[in-house]
């Protein structure tokens, strides 16, 4: 990488840059009391009511035959928001739920004659996710300018990746859960490239005695690193596309490149869903639908435009099908349309004239692959050959914390079966109910296994395992020292004791 002017940052403790935001736009108002950026809407606030919120199609007469007749293809485009300690281009911090345009400088705010500084951090990370993702890893690659406006995007272009990405031609592996008939599927990944983020847009209605609306606009996020993940079409149901999505979640966690929260918007799904009659090759008129911050959300979202599409087929109005972003209500159950969705002409892209292209060399990209934990689908497997069930093998799994806390109880002896239930079920129950991570109890692997080794032994039963254990994870200490000190010993098992002290 010695070849591009590669900024490296360390977490600094630089105090809070507040900028005026009234230069943004001759048009901006800002609010005494408040850091946001106000834009008024002149039109009038409506609201819309939901006759049946519930329901889960759009049309009664799009029946399941119909369905049936209909092949759906589904591709996602996947923003990964990264971890790194500065944004992509400038040194300014980000954290979620900092004070409103208070992360940000003039190079993210677009202000004229600033230049941006590539963050090596966003390469690195880039190429890791590219090599979990077994694609091939571009050694020369370059920026582009998407042109675009939007109130949250104050340069008025965004800095990605057009036709030289990152990364290309991957694959993705999963095991479905059983409760939707199980089984393995592979997706392929056309594409990994690196792009910054935009601000973000807060609408809130005015009071009632205003006919206005209003938009907030925070800045925070604009710069922030992103990696674009685009699949191809090979996903036909919601769920398929929900467990793709969670997937990708999976390895970005495992890899420590992002904490991959859909509530935080660190993971942001936007799905091309479109259908065409069984057996015919050609692609129908791809709808984009967005908004959706569940894996839950999405698989609805998707299965409802399905199903719309469908009964628009059905009643001879495909013509009504247009190429479109729709969002999803999870309120009302339905996707409604936003905005006719730009072609790649109407983005005008063309080549970054202050980034040099990104150049990285064999030996880097070695040294980053030989530095990958095991990932989500290495580890199932090895739990898979370990005698474990696939519903062990999924929960486990799922959770990098979780896999890490039952690998280090095994390596210390305890039986992997017995550990994965202990883990599966007490365990997990106490987890959910005090809303804590596996991290932030007392219990440790190695206590985990000395209990499973006591009862497994006879020297405690397994209900007086079960009350060690709520000790064990509220306060810690030891199996041992909790056995002697409440006095829990079996009496066969002491009986036992004392015969052998006798002889």
């Amino acid at each position: 990488m010695a070849s591009i002017p590669f900024r490296g940052f360390r977490s600094t403790t630089t105090p809070h840059r507040q900028f005026l935001l009234l230069l943004l736009s001759p048009f901006s108002h800002r609010s005494p009391s408040s850091s946001f950026c106000t834009l008024q809407s002149p039109r009038p606030t409506t609201t819309t009511t939901f006759q049946n919120p519930n329901r889960a199609r759009p049309n009664s007469s799009s029946s399941d035959q119909d369905l049936s007749s209909f092949e759906p293809v589904i591709g996602i485009e996947t923003h990964v928001q990264l971890s790194t300690l500065s944004k992509a281009f400038c040194p300014c911090p980000y954290a979620y739920g900092s004070p409103p345009n208070t992360t940000v400088c003039p190079v993210c705010l677009g202000h004229p004659g600033t230049l941006p500084s590539l963050n090596s951090a966003l390469v690195r990370s880039a190429v890791a996710v590219a090599v979990a993702l077994d694609c091939a890893v571009s050694l020369r690659s370059k920026f582009d300018r998407k042109q675009y406006f939007y109130p949250d995007l104050p340069k008025g272009y965004q800095i990605s990746q057009f036709d030289l990405p990152i990364a290309s031609a991957g694959s993705l592996r999963l095991d479905l859960p059983l409760d939707y008939g199980g089984g393995r599927r592979t997706f392929g990944i056309t594409r990994v490239h690196m792009e910054e983020d935009a601000g973000k847009l807060i609408h809130s209605d005015s009071s009632s005695s205003s006919s206005s609306s209003f938009s907030h606009v925070d800045l925070n996020r604009a710069g922030v690193p992103l990696l674009e993940i685009v699949s191809d079409p090979d996903m036909r149901t919601g769920v398929e596309a929900a467990e793709y999505a969670a997937e990708i979640q999976r390895i970005v966690r495992y890899l420590g490149v992002s904490n991959g929260n859909m509530q935080e918007g660190s993971l942001r799904c936007d799905v091309n869903v479109s259908v065409r009659p069984v057996g015919d090759p050609n692609f129908g008129t791809k709808v984009e639908i967005k908004n959706m911050n569940s894996f839950s959300a999405m698989s609805r979202a998707i299965d409802y435009e399905i199903s719309r599409q469908v009964a628009l087929h059905s009643q001879g109005q495909s013509d009504q099908i247009v190429q479109e972003t729709r969002l999803w209500e999870d309120g009302a159950q339905k996707t409604v349309t936003m905005r006719k969705k730009e072609g790649l002409a109407d983005y005008r892209y063309f080549p970054e004239p202050d980034i040099p292209e990104v150049v990285l060399t064999e030996e880097e990209v070695a040294s980053i692959r030989q530095s990958l934990p095991e990932l989500p689908e290495a580890k199932r497997r090895r739990y898979e050959s370990m005698g474990l069930s696939m519903q062990d093998v999924l929960f486990l799994a799922n959770d990098i914390s979780v896999a890490d806390f039952f690998d280090s109880a095994v390596n210390m002896g305890a039986d992997v079966k017995l550990a994965a239930n202990w883990i599966m079920g007490d365990i997990a129950a106490y987890l959910k109910n005090e809303r804590l991570s596996i991290n932030e109890i007392k219990l440790t692997p190695r206590e985990l296994s000395e209990l499973i080794a006591s009862i497994k032994n006879g020297t405690i039963s397994g209900k007086i395992g079960k009350e060690i254990l709520v000790e064990l994870i509220s306060k810690g200490g030891t199996v041992k020292s909790l056995i002697e000190e409440k006095d829990l010993v079996q009496a066969n098992s002491r009986s036992r004791c004392d015969w052998s002290t006798s002889r």
